[in-house]
């Protein structure tokens, strides 16, 4: 549930993040700067989404520790359907 929380907050404030990032290699750093500068509460938008990342993998390292603390692991393929979320989590961060 903390999980699903976290991905929520990332999936919104990114959405509203990606309403102004500009990708171009030219535009991107001022277009950080207009987020962060003239869009309201866009820093507070742009830190929540960097430090929301952050305390995500904390909670996969904190799920991944209970499930190795009260034997999980044991189950194979819902242990390994579990390995295989976490590699893509950390690929696509």
């Amino acid at each position: 549930s903390l999980l699903g929380l976290c991905l929520i907050a990332q999936i919104a404030t990114g959405l509203f993040l990606a309403m102004h990032y500009t990708a171009d290699t030219s535009m991107a750093f001022s277009s950080l700067a207009h987020i962060c500068r003239d869009v309201n509460n866009g820093w507070l938008l742009r830190n929540l989404h960097a430090n929301g990342a952050s305390f995500f993998f904390i909670c996969i390292y904190l799920h991944i520790g209970r499930g190795m603390y009260y034997g999980s692991f044991l189950f194979k393929e819902t242990w390994n359907i579990g390995v295989i979320l976490l590699f893509l989590v950390m690929a696509t961060a």
